[in-house]
């Protein structure tokens, strides 16, 4: 997935909540007082310091009195908690739509009508920093989902002979494709006598939570793009009659442009042509994760909607959710093409926590910088190789974004409605590496972001712009069980 947004810096912008007034009366008489009145202000902040507050105040009103034609949301990060942001928004007629970080108070999601001009505020968000505590204020755009084309139909999908995959029936197509032999799946699971362990967070577009496969791995989750418990990519689709389940004379097709399925006559046609490009892509990057580590549990978190969008408030709620519900590692297949302060700040509060990140490097075919796979000592960020091991034509390269490559091309995972699909992208790359994580988790925990990234590091070596190599699942395993119970590793850039 891309996330793209026009502007290369965030915006300084301000925030309020639902019911909260404006700068007009009676709100900015109990803030600044009256120009008449000359008696101190109270509080403990100085005179001077709340009359270069009220300024600044009437400056951003003197520009804000013409409503916009729709509501701008905003992402605001401060060091003084809601109370700081509800004070200024009861300013300014803006609306504190929720807290994004859970309990930690410093990050809101904000919505206004007015329209703020960009110069003045950037002219005064020093001092609206030093004064109130707001830190920073970015869009939160609505975001697309851009995937590789998929050439046909991939002879996984054809391979439908059912086999036993750690207690559950899985088509073989799935479970002996091309990716997990040459990332040596086997040899990992086999030779180490492992499954995977932990919790697993996929933020995407959810999942079908009654897949036969996923089902007895699956946490109940969270849907971001709905503010409600479950994760299910169904009630996506909830108004097109499409059917549930898919019946065992269903055939492979091409669903999309960029994907293929085992699916019903009925769901391919409600399916083919329509607004729902990513429906199934949080289904299948959970398979993959689950294919390496079939014993992991999986937390998906919705963040997307199958009409290939989302906010990257969601996305950052979702990685504070993450780490609050114990989350050991966490898949982002997604890139963002410029930095964002509140997603920085999500992923360096799941570091502390010791959560380990994986991010796909983006199917552009660039070496610029994208975000979070970038997040130098962070993130590791994930390319995808070919079935030959050479760079996929898509991929995005070079050791600012790739920390190492894994296979992404026809790769064949789980389907909503019990079925199984196949797409290509560094989408499908990341979440492979997510579950060898989950597999060195097995072998001995805890186990940290250096740490990881050092063992995953033991990869197989192919072009120097895919930085340390294609990622080689026994090696990375073997790796960290000679570290022994080190944890002061480093890595490097």
């Amino acid at each position: 997935m891309r996330l793209l947004v026009g502007t290369k810096k965030p915006l300084v912008l301000f925030a309020q909540t639902e019911d909260s007034a404006t700068l007009s009366g009676h709100a900015f008489v109990q803030t600044c007082g009256r120009f008449d009145d000359r008696r101190p202000l109270k509080g403990t902040i100085s005179m001077k310091r709340n009359f270069t507050i009220c300024l600044i105040l009437l400056l951003l009103v003197s520009v804000s009195s013409t409503p916009a034609s729709a509501q701008n949301r905003y992402i605001v990060r401060t060091s003084g908690g809601l109370s700081s942001v509800l004070n200024l928004c009861s300013l300014l007629g803006c609306q504190v739509n929720r807290s994004l970080d859970g309990n930690i108070n410093q990050t809101f999601l904000v919505t206004s009508s007015n329209n703020l001009v960009v110069n003045l505020l950037n002219f005064s968000v020093n001092l609206v920093e030093s004064l109130l505590g707001i830190q920073s204020i970015e869009p939160d755009a609505l975001l697309p989902i851009p995937l590789p084309s998929l050439n046909g139909v991939p002879s996984g999908l054809n391979d439908t002979t059912p086999v036993n995959y750690y207690g559950t029936l899985v088509i073989h197509g799935y479970a002996a494709q091309p990716a997990a032999q040459i990332i040596r799946l086997a040899d990992a699971q086999n030779g180490f006598n492992v499954s995977g362990s932990g919790i697993v967070a996929v933020i995407d577009t959810g999942v079908d939570p009654n897949h036969p496969v996923l089902a007895p791995v699956l946490l109940q989750g969270y849907d971001f793009t709905r503010n409600q418990p479950g994760a299910s990519e169904w009630l996506d689709l909830a108004s097109t009659g499409i059917s549930t389940t898919t019946s065992s004379n269903a055939q492979p097709a091409v669903v999309q442009q960029s994907s293929a399925a085992i699916l019903d006559q009925s769901s391919a046609a409600i399916l083919d042509g329509s607004p729902y490009v990513a429906f199934g892509h949080g289904t299948m990057t959970s398979g993959l994760v689950h294919l390496v580590a079939p014993n992991a549990k999986i937390l998906p978190l919705k963040a997307f909607s199958s009409n290939g969008t989302g906010n990257l408030s969601d996305i950052v709620s979702a990685l504070y959710y993450a780490v609050q519900n114990k989350a050991n590692v966490v898949n982002m297949s997604f890139d963002l093409s410029y930095p964002s302060p509140a997603l920085s700040q999500a992923i360096s509060n799941a570091n502390k926590a010791g959560v380990v990140l994986v991010a796909a490097a983006g199917n552009e075919n660039s070496s610029a910088r994208v975000y979070p796979a970038s997040i130098s000592n962070s993130v590791v960020g994930i390319a995808s190789t070919t079935d030959w091991d050479s760079r996929s034509s898509f991929s995005n390269y070079g050791s600012a974004d790739v920390w190492i490559a894994s296979p992404g091309e026809n790769v064949v995972s789980t389907y909503p409605g019990g079925a199984y699909g196949s797409e290509s992208g560094t989408s499908f790359s990341a979440p492979l590496v997510a579950g060898t994580v989950a597999l060195m988790l097995s072998v001995r925990q805890p186990l940290n972001q250096s740490q990881a990234a050092s063992a995953l590091s033991h990869a197989r070596l192919l072009t120097p712009d895919l930085n340390h190599g294609r990622l080689d699942a026994y090696q990375a395993l073997t790796a960290w069980q000679n570290s022994g119970s080190s944890s002061g590793w480093s890595w490097s850039w």
